[in-house]
C-alpha cells in the first residue's frame, strides 16, 4: 500500500476534511465559499469545496493555509496539485474532495459550482463558519440550490 493510501487511511473522512478546509479558507478571508456534495453526481470526488480570492498572493494563501490544516486537523495530504501561472486558480485533489480556490474573474469564467448545481450544499455552520460573505451572483444561486434541496 502506498503512504498516501495509508495517509487517507487514517486520517478523517472527506467530509470532515471538507469543512477543515472551508475553515481554513474562511479563515484567510475568502468569499463565496461552499461545499458541493458532488458524490452523488460524479464517481471521481465526493465533496468539491470552492472558495474565492481577491488576488494571486491570496489564492497562495488560502491554499496554503487550506494544506496545513487539512494535513494537521484531518492528516490527510493532497495527492495532486495543480495552478494556473498568473495565479486565478489553484486546487488540491485529496481524491474523496477537492479545493478549488479561484480570483473573481476565473470562477466567474468556470462557473464551477453551477456545473453541479444539483449537487447538495453542505451547511457551513457545519464548519462553525457563521458569518461567511457571498457575492451577488453566488448569494442568488446558493438560495436558489437550497430551495431546490
Amino acid at each position: 500500500m502506498t503512504e498516501e493510501k495509508q495517509d487517507q487511511q487514517q486520517g478523517l473522512d472527506a467530509r470532515e476534511c471538507a469543512l477543515i478546509a472551508a475553515k481554513a479558507a474562511d479563515e484567510k478571508k475568502a468569499t463565496d465559499i461552499m461545499i458541493q456534495q458532488v458524490g452523488v453526481l460524479v464517481s471521481v470526488s465526493e465533496y468539491f469545496v470552492i472558495a474565492t480570492a481577491a488576488n494571486s498572493r491570496q489564492v497562495d494563501a488560502i491554499v496554503e493555509a487550506v494544506e496545513d490544516a487539512v494535513r494537521i486537523d484531518g492528516h490527510r495530504k493532497p495527492l495532486h496539485r495543480e495552478y494556473t501561472k498568473d495565479g486565478s486558480w489553484s486546487l488540491l485533489d485529496y481524491g474523496d474532495f477537492v479545493v478549488h480556490v479561484f480570483q473573481p474573474e476565473a470562477r466567474d469564467y468556470y462557473r464551477l459550482e453551477a456545473l453541479w448545481n444539483d449537487a447538495p450544499i453542505v451547511d457551513l455552520k457545519e464548519a462553525g463558519i457563521t458569518d461567511a460573505v457571498y457575492s451577488d451572483r453566488i448569494a442568488e444561486l446558493m438560495e436558489k440550490m437550497q430551495k431546490e434541496a
